[in-house]
């Protein structure tokens, strides 16, 4: 059946650029409503004004730091004070780093838990009730191709998209009875602002996807209500998570860790 998008209301976390703006895009265009949040400001207001002019639909804004503690608590009641009802949650905030853990900053790894693992968790636990309870939408997490296997020079950064993965499969049981979708999107290297955040190409193995190719694959998989609680985007990162699976520990370990460089 069709995911229904008209009289629905879309959260977009990390909506102020790449992958979060093509899923307000794309909802967008398909007459969701949206409130987008971000850290900065300006992006998210010109964005809103975009969709707005362009779809014909209503795009509030929340300048918001998910790193932050108390924020996803912050944002929910900010939500509910200004008397919106979400239906679909999009959990797509977060960000890496490249090189060895003993030479990472303390500070930009705990913020980088906070934002990937510690909001998406909060977010998702916020918003979870009224996301059952109404079943008109969705719930989607960001995973990465990452989470098949441990990354050499990006620890902890793959390490928080295994959680996101395990625990987005999990809720995707846990609500297996209502109409929810829940879905974690794995992709692998995504053409967006994340390898200016981490500081190294290094980090960008196989071939690098679009936006619109992550999204798309993403917005078809919900669509397909016999479709499995995660997705995998393109077939290179499909065929390498297989193979992560059935391989030898060992083995995965060192491909993994000459193809990030480690």
């Amino acid at each position: 059946m069709p995911m229904t998008y008209e009289n629905t209301v879309a959260l977009v976390t990390g909506a102020s650029a790449g992958l979060g703006v093509e899923f307000a895009r794309q909802w967008a265009e398909r007459g969701a409503d949206l409130i987008l949040t971000a850290r900065r400001i300006d992006r998210l207001e010109t964005l809103a004004a975009d969709l707005e002019g362009r779809y014909g639909v209503k795009a509030h804004v929340i300048a918001s730091d998910l790193a932050q503690p108390g924020a996803a608590t912050a944002l929910r009641d900010e939500i509910a004070g200004r008397g919106l009802t979400v239906q679909t949650l999009i959990n797509n905030a977060g960000f890496g780093s490249h090189g060895p853990v003993a030479d990472q900053d303390p500070a930009q790894m705990d913020e980088m838990i906070r934002l990937n693992v510690l909001a998406v968790t909060e977010l998702t636990r916020a918003f979870l009730p009224g996301l059952v309870a109404d079943g008109r939408g969705a719930l989607v997490n960001i995973a990465s191709v990452a989470a098949y296997q441990p990354t050499p020079a990006m620890a902890v950064y793959g390490a928080t998209k295994a959680f996101v993965l395990n625990f987005t499969e999990a809720v995707a049981y846990e609500t297996r009875a209502s109409s929810l979708r829940v879905l974690a999107v794995s992709p692998g290297p995504v053409s967006t602002e994340f390898f200016d955040v981490v500081g190294s190409r290094d980090a960008a193995v196989g071939r690098m996807a679009t936006p619109a190719q992550v999204v798309t694959a993403a917005r078809r998989a919900l669509e397909r209500r016999s479709a499995p609680p995660s997705v995998v985007v393109g077939l290179g990162n499909r065929l390498s998570a297989l193979a992560s699976a059935l391989a030898p520990r060992r083995a995965v370990l060192a491909v993994a860790g000459r193809a990030l460089k480690a």
